[in-house]
């Protein structure tokens, strides 16, 4: 071969090779560290919330980015390792999901790559930001004001049983957010003139033997303080009705399933604001000077049905508050 022909035939080889490589690095990778199981569907996530606060700053999946997901699945000794698997892929982006300790691991695996974090409670208690106005570092994100949202739950639940003496506090030990919520609903249960029995539970097993506890002491009403919960929300709806304890939800999609009364911030609102902060900070913005968000908008919804089985009557107080009345 001709060296001129040669050159050119390398200059074409080079040029596609750039090419492609430029193609690549205009194809966004995000990262998504999870503390819980996948969904059934994964495509659930694609078409949720997020992806559409992501859509809306001009980023969709498969188009110009691409998802990268990790799932610890209950188990935080995986999280450091799904972390550091996440940065080994060169991301643009991590986004975590299940309170502090996916954010916590993802922060201890690097300090470069932007960190957008949902539902943790106390950012600031944990290390993750300086403030709330402004973080600094490389983490930003959205917070749970967990303490506030599990007291109003017991003075719901005290709105609704008016009789209960004792009430019964569901909470997983090992969850980080645990003692704060513990502390904050016996301050508020001091302050409402009932006891708390506080209920340990990790597995579907503890969770069963909790509601005999609960039905020994013969405790008049149930909250439920845990991420874990959600998962298990079918057989705590289940357990609820069997020994026919009137119980407050922190999900829409348990009373949907089948409880009495829920009362949560309105995660698709807040969903979908993640999104668009992610695409915020994929276009340049420093997660250091973008303001950690608090909710603003709630939900409380209210089962009708499981209220006629169960024998309270709804306050006409608390059904006016009602976002969603389920008949």
């Amino acid at each position: 071969m001709r060296r001129r022909e040669f050159m050119i035939l390398l200059g074409g080889t080079m040029t596609t090779a750039l090419t492609l490589r430029a193609q690549q690095k205009a194809m966004t990778i995000i990262g998504w560290l999870f503390h819980f199981s996948p969904p059934a569907n994964l495509g659930d996530l694609v078409g949720g919330p997020i992806h559409e606060g992501l859509s809306e700053t001009g980023f969709v999946e498969r188009q110009n980015m691409v998802s990268e997901y990790r799932w610890a699945e209950f188990h935080y000794d995986r999280l450091p390792a799904l972390a550091a698997d996440l940065v080994s892929r060169k991301l643009d982006l991590i986004i975590t999901n299940g309170g502090a300790p996916p954010t916590l691991a993802a922060k201890n695996a690097t300090s470069t790559i932007p960190i957008v974090f949902s539902n943790v409670a106390d950012p600031v208690g944990f290390g993750l930001v300086a403030s709330l106005a402004r973080p600094g570092g490389n983490l930003t994100g959205f917070t749970l004001i967990h303490g506030d949202l599990w007291v109003k739950r017991l003075e719901l639940l005290c709105e609704l049983v008016q009789q209960a003496k004792e009430i019964g506090l569901l909470v997983r030990p090992e969850d980080p957010e645990t003692e704060g919520i513990v502390r904050a609903v016996q301050e508020a249960a001091h302050v409402k003139g009932v006891d708390l029995q506080i209920l340990n539970a990790s597995d579907e097993g503890e969770i069963d033997a909790a509601f005999a506890t609960l039905a020994q002491v013969k405790a008049g009403a149930l909250v439920g303080a845990a991420p874990f919960f959600f998962s298990r929300r079918h057989q705590i709806v289940a357990l609820a009705e069997r020994y026919a304890v009137p119980a407050i939800y922190d999900s829409p999609e348990a009373v949907q399933a089948g409880g009495l009364i829920g009362y949560a911030t309105s995660f698709t609102g807040t969903w979908r604001k993640l999104g668009t902060y992610v695409g915020r900070v994929l276009k340049g913005e420093k997660p250091a000077d973008l303001p950690v968000q608090q909710p603003t908008t709630f939900e409380l919804v209210v089962n009708l049905k499981t209220a006629n089985a169960l024998g309270p009557t709804i306050p006409p107080s608390i059904l006016a508050r009602a976002t969603e009345v389920i008949e």
